[in-house]
């Protein structure tokens, strides 16, 4: 099976390209919400998470207080790089295990992280969701109701647009409307199909 590692930027599109290529049956495995699988009540990335940030990382139900943890660590750069030692290989593996299970031509595996973490040797191609960072800025505010700080903080702990660029086999450029961007994942499709019968 081909293994597509589908990446891009806050406020880019990448949950509307994965929705696109569901709907062409295509499995997609997402890294954000195995992120939120794995940290559960109970769960041994929680009790780490707990135990490295302390008891205030919780909301009243003892679930994670994820708009808490993110607070904190695109504060510090050393308690963002002490999560990501955290979850970063149980995501992955998580992943992998979710993959092995599937029978498709092909899977997209959507790491939101997969440039920073140098993991791009887990996928066969890199796919970059790529917009302008005006309209990138725009979006990512208006969706998270962030302030203009909050979205150069996660920006800039984010790759830039030319590192991920430099790494991709292929680019969906979504600066257009949303027929556009449906364009583009159905002939995408197409290719990644004709790649697993070769």
């Amino acid at each position: 099976m081909l293994l597509i590692g589908m990446t891009g930027g806050i406020g880019v599109g990448k949950s509307t390209v994965a929705r696109f290529f569901r709907e062409l049956e295509t499995p997609v495995i997402d890294a954000d919400e195995v992120a939120r699988q794995i940290v559960q009540p109970g769960s041994e990335a929680l009790s780490e998470i707990i135990s490295t940030f302390g008891p205030d990382v919780l909301n009243q139900q003892g679930a994670l207080d994820r708009a808490r943890l993110r607070a904190i660590i695109f504060s510090d750069p050393q308690k963002r790089h002490l999560l990501e030692g955290i979850l970063h290989p149980k995501i992955l593996d998580e992943m992998r295990k979710q993959t092995a299970r599937l029978s498709a031509p092909y899977c997209i595996m959507s790491i939101p992280l997969l440039v920073e973490t140098g993991n791009t040797g887990i996928v066969d191609r890199v796919l970059v969701i790529d917009v302008p960072e005006d309209i990138q800025r725009q979006r990512a505010m208006q969706r998270d109701n962030l302030s203009a700080r909050a979205f150069k903080a996660i920006a800039l702990a984010q790759a830039s647009r030319e590192e991920r660029l430099a790494v991709a086999d292929d680019v969906i450029t979504n600066d257009n409307d949303l027929d556009a961007l449906q364009r583009q994942v159905i002939a995408l499709h197409q290719k990644y199909l004709t790649l697993t019968t070769r």
